[in-house]
């Protein structure tokens, strides 16, 4: 810990010497490159190519720093009545995405908002839904429903990237938020 804090502020003077841009915003940045820590406001974004292929077909494909294992582990054990809709996989690309899940999960990630997610859970609880998880509910509790459940354009907080502009990036800044029909998010 000592060493990433001393070679943080050392290559922040090298680069403030530099003339290169030194910048912390919830995009990550230089700290994160060379230090291996994230102090993101974001959650990293979904990277296998497989997870965007079979669930970004049919919703967004949301990062699994957003969910903690537990949550995941029941998803995925689950296909046959994913809320609803039958998505079983091959046990191949199962295993394949449910590793990637569990080792990207909210209590693996060194993310911002994944570690507030966690913080916000009963270590009891397994959310099935972002959407319920309390840290989740609670950044949404100011926004009208007319904007999101009431808003034929969104329909459900569910729906991410119809608000967050850069949602599969994995970046869920209030900066970055456009409601449809309504314009930018101000609180």
């Amino acid at each position: 810990m000592k060493t990433k804090i001393l070679l943080s502020i050392f290559i922040g003077g090298l680069l403030a010497t530099t003339g290169h841009v030194v910048a912390d915003d919830d995009r990550g940045g230089w700290f994160e490159r060379f230090t291996g820590s994230s102090r993101s406001a974001g959650v990293a974004p979904a990277t296998n190519s497989l997870y965007l292929q079979e669930c970004g077909a049919c919703h967004f494909a949301y990062q699994p720093g957003l969910l903690p294992q537990r949550s995941w582990r029941s998803l995925m054990s689950g296909l046959d009545d994913h809320f609803g809709d039958n998505a079983e996989l091959l046990p191949v690309d199962l295993q394949t995405l449910t590793d990637y899940l569990m080792e990207n999960a909210a209590d693996n990630a060194n993310f911002k908002r994944s570690r507030k997610i966690m913080r916000s859970l009963d270590p009891n609880e397994t959310p099935l839904r972002i959407t319920k998880t309390l840290y989740i509910m609670n950044k949404h509790d100011e926004v009208p429903s007319r904007h999101i459940t009431a808003n034929p354009e969104v329909k459900s907080l569910s729906n991410c990237a119809a608000c967050h502009t850069r949602a599969d990036t994995g970046s869920f800044s209030e900066r970055e938020i456009d409601i449809p029909g309504y314009g930018r998010w101000k609180d």
